[in-house]
């Protein structure tokens, strides 16, 4: 995540979850198209707790975000015939992941889209303090958002979608989204804000 929160006006960024670096595993690829279990088992037991993670970024009940990882996989076995060996495996998988949790929810028409560009105009920084205690209650905030605000904050901050791509992917404005993103973030300063003032009384 290279994008989310200035802590004293710095641009050193908070990691809320661990992005994805290239990997290439040719044979192992090879196999997977091949359908082979052994493959499809190992490429499972390395990447399922990462992508339960993703997931969850998504999906609040743990429970749903195992059930869309589960169905993620699935594709990702049944179409590997789709990935082109050109970047790297494990954001392909990851992409699987965010649109399996994008369908989950307007399947569940959690997700839903109103033009409004009554949101917000000025930027706003979050700034907080780096650690895991803080990346903790982030995330908890993040999760308390409604779910259109938080799509958008999350596509843009932890997968680092421009935009212009978050309104291709959810059939919206690219200032819909922009709008969306500045909102999110004005909502989680003021909650976090509120949190240090609680800690203080």
């Amino acid at each position: 995540m290279q994008r989310l929160i200035d802590r004293n006006q710095t641009k050193k960024p908070l990691k809320v979850i661990q992005l994805h670096k290239k990997d290439h595993h040719q044979g192992t690829i090879n196999l997977l198209k091949k359908q082979n279990r052994d493959a499809q088992q190992m490429v499972y037991s390395k990447y399922s707790p990462k992508m339960l993670g993703v997931c969850r970024q998504y999906i609040k009940d743990l429970q749903h975000a195992e059930e869309i990882m589960l169905n993620g996989f699935l594709k990702v076995f049944t179409k590997i015939d789709k990935f082109q060996s050109k970047g790297s495996f494990e954001g392909w998988i990851r992409r699987i992941m965010v649109n399996e949790c994008i369908s989950f929810l307007r399947l569940k028409k959690r997700l839903v889209f109103v033009d409004d560009d009554s949101f917000f105009t000025e930027e706003v920084n979050i700034k907080v303090q780096e650690n895991n205690e803080d990346t903790s209650i982030l995330q908890k905030l993040v999760d308390n958002l409604k779910e259109d605000i938080k799509v958008v904050f999350n596509l843009y901050v932890v997968e680092e979608y421009k935009h212009k791509e978050i309104a291709e992917l959810l059939q919206i404005t690219e200032n819909a989204s922009k709008l969306r993103y500045k909102k999110a973030k004005a909502i989680l300063q003021e909650q976090y804000n509120n949190l240090n003032l609680k800690s203080y009384e």
